[in-house]
């Protein structure tokens, strides 16, 4: 090693083995993770995913060519992400760069069949060429994974969390929630069993085009599905892993509650939205005028109240709100229409730091109701979705009113602020029914039933109930069909209701864990804009000439000592 050093030729050998220590690090690809958030460490849900995959899978990034610097750190996260899936299992993930084309493509994926998919394009401005102005370019921020013969598309930036509009914030986000999306599409095609969601009807729950979004959309795709006509059956079938609830208009009985009630018992899992009061956007444009929000009286106040919940009979305002056309004025004879805030349709965040919710961006509600915990011993509740700061509560009997903040006092009561909307309760749920069933019922559950009555769960369970139906309703047009859930058909503007409703159904059903690498936080460590403007000619002097100088000195300083060393 001396005599090395000592050598003529010592930065021959000092180039040579930075250009080995290159070769070997293209093959071992290997990093410390030193940040805070651990933003480059998988989670083990995933990695035991990734190991026991056991066919190829071919990923496609759909980020190539000249882009906006957040897109090409946005497609460098995608493939270090995927380079470290490789590293775990090199044997069956493979992926490469493909820029889609408006036209035909060798690789048969272009612009159309990725809207098809499902995958909605980004419209950005780039500079055409040098000394030119500029063009728009459609981007698609995603990903398509292939496995066997099925394709699942990946879209980076759907439900991502908005902040203020700002697209740092938005690539951020969608930077900490991309080792879940690739986890969870990589469990979803290649999963061999699935868990079965149940939709129940029998209590006037909508069976048209209103719910296309949520069984053909959110359940179909990634669960079995049957519907529970739920007086046709002596129990709930637990061969459903979960039942959903939406949007019951007609009273329950105490025999239906009771089937609910024993389905939880042992271990069955629901997904409540419910609207407790009568309060229709179509009613609304029908009368033309105000029109007072009715109790349905469906009766299911205990049970919901036994499992550590109160849905109260009033509406929810919120300033923080989606927009509709509203009239505003005449002109001559016509009407004069202009988008203004709906205060009865809020726009639904979180504070919780639960993976359901967590990134995720504004969900909408129509006409919701609030919700309070009460007490119910050994339940956890989380508040899932809230409404902002400045909201109120519109108390029986409620009024729905096209004119409904008139002054600028009315503004000022819009302080109640944050109220729950969705709640998750787990833990040991205790039956409604614990001592009021005689003794014939009794034994009916062990000799037809095949189950013996239970006053108390076996094990721990899980429930979400939402104040709100509409949350998972989706608009239906005769032009455009139906729309995506959570699509305001005026603005277009979607928001993250679909995937609020995968979340929560993911949750519940789903024991692998994969949901917990949504829990990442990417902190966005930005330069103050202020200091920028101020000390910019001192950093760009700091960073360009100061390493310039620090080689000359030491190339300066160690000639020196060698020409000392040599002359004695």
């Amino acid at each position: 090693m001396k005599n090395i050093f000592n050598s003529r030729y010592f930065w021959i050998y000092i180039i040579g083995g930075a250009i080995v220590i290159n070769l070997l690090a293209s093959f071992v690809h290997t990093r410390i993770d030193l940040t805070a958030e651990k933003r480059f460490t998988l989670t083990e849900p995933s990695k035991n995913l990734i190991a026991k995959i056991n066919e190829p899978i071919e990923i496609t990034i759909l980020l190539d060519g000249d882009m906006p610097a957040g897109f090409k750190r946005l497609r460098n996260t995608a493939g270090d992400l995927l380079t470290e899936f490789k590293q775990i299992n090199s044997q069956q993930i493979t992926f490469k760069y493909l820029r889609p084309s408006a036209s035909d493509s060798t690789e048969g994926i272009t612009m159309d069949s990725l809207i098809r998919l499902g995958m909605s394009p980004t419209n950005v401005r780039m500079k055409a060429k040098e000394g030119e102005g500029e063009e728009q370019r459609y981007l698609f921020p995603g990903a398509l994974v292939k496995y066997q013969n099925r394709i699942l598309p990946i879209d980076f930036l759907q439900g991502t969390k908005v902040v203020d509009g700002d697209p740092f914030s938005t690539l951020n986000a969608a930077e900490a929630l991309m080792e879940y999306k690739f986890a969870s599409t990589i469990e979803k095609i290649t999963r061999t069993d699935v868990a079965n969601v149940g939709y129940l009807i029998g209590n006037g729950q909508p069976l048209n085009y209103n719910v296309y979004d949520l069984i053909e959309g959110v359940i179909k795709p990634n669960y079995g599905f049957g519907f529970i006509p739920i007086d046709s059956v002596d129990i709930i079938p637990l061969d459903f892993d979960a039942v959903v609830m939406m949007k019951p208009t007609l009273p329950f009985t105490d025999r239906q509650k009771l089937k609910l009630d024993q389905y939880i018992m042992n271990g069955g899992k629901v997904l409540w939205m419910v609207d407790k009061l009568y309060a229709e956007m179509d009613s609304l444009m029908r009368v033309q005028s105000d029109f007072v929000a009715f109790d349905r009286d469906l009766k299911l106040d205990d049970i919901l109240f036994k499992y550590g919940v109160r849905l109260n009979s009033d509406l929810v305002q919120d300033l923080q709100s989606d927009q509709l056309p509203l009239v505003i004025g005449n002109y001559g004879n016509q009407p004069q229409m202009q988008l203004a805030p709906w205060y009865y349709f809020p726009l639904l965040s979180s504070g919780s730091e639960h993976p359901i919710v967590k990134n995720l961006d504004y969900v909408l509600s129509l006409f919701p109701q609030s919700l309070d915990t009460v007490e119910s011993a050994g339940i956890q509740k989380t508040v899932l979705l809230n409404t902002s700061n400045a909201a109120r509560i519109l108390s029986t009997p409620a009024i729905v009113s096209l004119n409904s903040v008139k002054t600028e006092d009315d503004l000022k009561t819009f302080k109640s602020g944050p109220i729950p909307i969705a709640i998750l309760l787990e833990g040991k749920f205790k039956s409604l029914y614990s001592n009021r069933l005689s003794k014939s019922v009794l034994d009916s559950f062990s000799l037809f039933y095949e189950q013996p009555y239970l006053s108390e769960a076996m094990t721990d369970n899980k429930m979400i109930v939402i104040s709100d139906a509409d949350v998972a309703s989706n608009v239906f047009t005769q032009q455009q069909g139906p729309l995506p859930m959570g699509m305001n058909q005026f603005t277009q503007q979607r928001y993250a209701n679909h995937d609020f409703l995968a979340n929560s159904i993911d949750y519940l059903v789903n024991n692998s864990g994969i949901l917990m690498a949504r829990n990442k936080d990417y902190s966005l460590r930005l330069l103050d804009p202020k200091r920028v403007e101020t000390e910019k000619g001192k950093w760009q002097l700091i960073c360009t000439v100061v390493p310039v100088l620090t080689v000359m000195l030491f190339g300066a300083v160690f000639q020196q000592i060698r020409r000392r060393k040599y002359q004695s």
